[in-house]
């Protein structure tokens, strides 16, 4: 089985102004068809995310005629304008809805269900993106919308601002792409007001960034980032999120909105595989956006010098939100209207600067968590996740039952490239059940196409294994499939296990099920509100890689060495003498230093090729 949602890497999307204009003629040639003698431009099919979605089309067929001035086009903008205005504006309180300070203020919204009632708790998010849409049009009303409409939804806007901010607790559902998301609308808004309304409108944007969303940011691998429905980082939203502060930084100037989307930028980049697979989050593990990350993506990543593109989106969104049958959405249209309007360019190399989290050299990639344990390890176009064993994750040495790679104390990192090759030393300080503190030093290298990874600490009881991860999926053209298998040698005995229970916290590798679908059948809540991540945790075994001790080690270490990608011979040959641990492979030497480091206590490697 495929994915269903990692499919082509987002900078492969034709981005010329000519692209562009040819998305919006038919965008447009689609709307006149379905536009509804009321002024209707709603998908038929569309139920839920409703409230927003006739007012961004409409802000697109607004951008159409302000690029191409199609003489079609004025009439629909100001018929579906007034259909907004007649039927999508609502200033009556929402029976249910729990988020209120203030009742019967009389205060516009926009509703995630129509129905009264019915599910009102998307209201808060809702708002924002009929916010969006309204600037939008504002932007571009010019020869376009008569005085008279373009007052009235100045109003309305004003008022959607208000309700947000004033009527209701802001960022009810901790989701930082909506907070981040009102905040632009506010920004936007505020150029449409008096010199002294817009600068009260933007002085109490910034204070909200600051206050409600800079202040609560979530620290992850190293980054302070806005939190995201309760958690560091989505690969949904999060992306989202980079989008809005892209935004915001191109609408206020104001240089925290870049310094915080350079960080988060940098994260994105270190958890990202060269393939541009990622999976994880506190709302979604593998629904990835497509447009809606666009903006962000290439705007960052000139800021920062690296390929953010190579993110594998949803391109069936590619260009705009589309229903099942194809048909045009205007769900977060305003991200189609900036990105048109911005012409930052694509970066399409990676960034030569080592980082903390990662290890990147042609088609091979490793991701590391906060603890310094692999998250994702790419090579040979196969991703490896961490696998579990007695309710631990990781990638490490296991005895009894018990995974060394939890930290009992600074871990050390130390990057190398040499000759071609490109390495990465950790050492972390790991207590066992048994009590005794050992370390272990896991030495990371490729040469861009294989990934050698050797492990050693100091001798352990029993019979010990390396947890050399979980074989997940693998590209396959332009999409990735599911797999159970992958490229791997080892210096021991190498098995691939699977769990002998087939209940839902066991995660067969061989059976017709995503991460994202294992995960919310652990979750506390249902699907679409409760935390994937948490309930991944929350696995008990699965589908592992496990290699033996590798022979001819010293008598006082146990050392495993695996090597993922092409096949062939691979008997790697480990001395130790007092300068530290040598190992010898087909393609490297490489000495990695005492666990105790040199006077500053940090371990050193060196590396050579042959």
């Amino acid at each position: 089985m495929h994915l269903p949602r990692q499919l082509g890497a987002l900078h492969d999307l034709p981005d010329t102004p000519e692209a562009y204009d040819a998305v919006l003629a038919g965008v447009a040639e689609e709307a006149l068809t379905r536009l509804t003698p009321q002024g209707n431009l709603e998908h038929p099919d569309c139920g839920d995310d409703i409230g927003d979605t006739s007012l961004g089309i409409t802000s697109l067929l607004a951008l159409a005629w302000q690029r191409g001035k199609d003489p079609r086009l004025p009439e629909a903008v100001r018929r579906s304008l007034a259909f907004h205005l007649r039927e999508r504006v609502y200033t009556e309180d929402n029976p249910g809805y729990p988020n209120l300070k203030a009742r019967g203020t009389g205060l516009p919204y926009a509703r995630y269900v129509l129905e009264a009632g019915a599910h009102p708790i998307g209201d808060w998010p809702s708002t924002v993106w009929a916010l969006l849409q309204a600037v939008d049009v504002l932007d571009l009303a010019d020869g376009l919308v008569e005085d008279e409409q373009r007052a009235e939804l100045l109003q309305v806007a004003q008022g959607y601002w208000r309700w947000l901010t004033e009527a209701t607790f802001f960022n009810p559902q901790e989701a930082g792409n909506q907070a981040i998301g009102c905040v632009v609308g506010g920004l936007m808004l505020a150029r449409h007001l008096s010199p002294e309304q817009g600068e009260s409108v933007r002085a109490r944007a910034i204070a909200l960034y600051l206050d409600e969303i800079r202040a609560r940011r979530v620290a992850d691998r190293g980054a302070l980032l806005p939190p995201e429905h309760g958690g560091a980082y989505d690969n949904n939203y999060g992306p989202i999120s980079l989008s809005f502060l892209a935004q915001a930084h191109r609408i206020s100037g104001e240089e925290i909105f870049a310094e915080d989307g350079d960080a988060l930028a940098r994260y994105i980049d270190a958890r990202l595989t060269n393939g541009g697979f990622d999976n994880g989050g506190p709302r979604y593990s593998e629904q990835h956006s497509g447009f809606e990350s666009v903006l962000g993506l290439r705007y960052f990543s000139a800021r920062i010098g690296s390929d953010l593109g190579r993110y594998r989106g949803d391109t069936r969104w590619g260009r705009h939100a589309v229903k099942a049958d194809g048909g045009i959405d205007g769900h977060f249209a305003w991200m189609l209207v900036w990105q048109i309007q911005d012409t930052t360019p694509w970066h399409r190399s990676p960034s030569p600067v080592p980082a903390r989290h990662q290890l990147r050299a042609g088609t091979v990639s490793v991701a590391f968590d906060s603890r310094m344990t692999p998250s994702l390890v790419e090579a040979a176009g196969t991703y490896y996740l961490p696998a579990a064993v007695n309710r631990q994750h990781g990638f490490g040495p296991v005895t009894d039952g018990f995974l060394f790679c939890r930290p009992m104390g600074e871990v050390r990192v130390r990057d190398v490239i040499a000759d071609g090759l490109t390495a990465k030393l950790v050492t972390k300080p790991v207590v066992g059940r048994d009590h005794v503190l050992r370390h272990v030093q896991s030495l990371y290298v490729t040469d861009g196409t294989s990934l050698w990874i050797t492990v050693a600490v100091e001798r352990l009881p029993g019979t010990p294994y390396l947890l050399a991860g979980l074989p997940y999926a693998t590209d396959d053209g332009d999409r990735v499939r599911r797999t159970a298998e992958g490229q791997i040698t080892a210096a021991g005995e190498l098995r691939l296990t699977h769990p002998e229970s087939d209940g839902p916290d066991h995660f067969d590798a061989r059976a017709d099920r995503t991460q994202e679908e294992a995960a919310f059948a652990l979750a506390a809540d249902p699907r679409g509100y409760g935390n994937p991540d948490e309930g991944w945790r929350h696995l008990v075994s699965s589908t592992a890689l496990e290699a033996d001790p590798a022979p001819g080690a010293p008598e006082d270490l146990h050392v495993f060495a695996v090597r993922y990608g092409p096949t062939g011979p691979f008997a790697p040959t480990f001395t130790y003498d007092g300068s530290g641990l040598t190992v010898r492979t087909e393609a490297f030497t490489a000495v990695i230093g005492e666990p105790a480091g040199g006077a500053q206590g940090e371990p050193e490697l060196t590396l050579r090729a042959g």
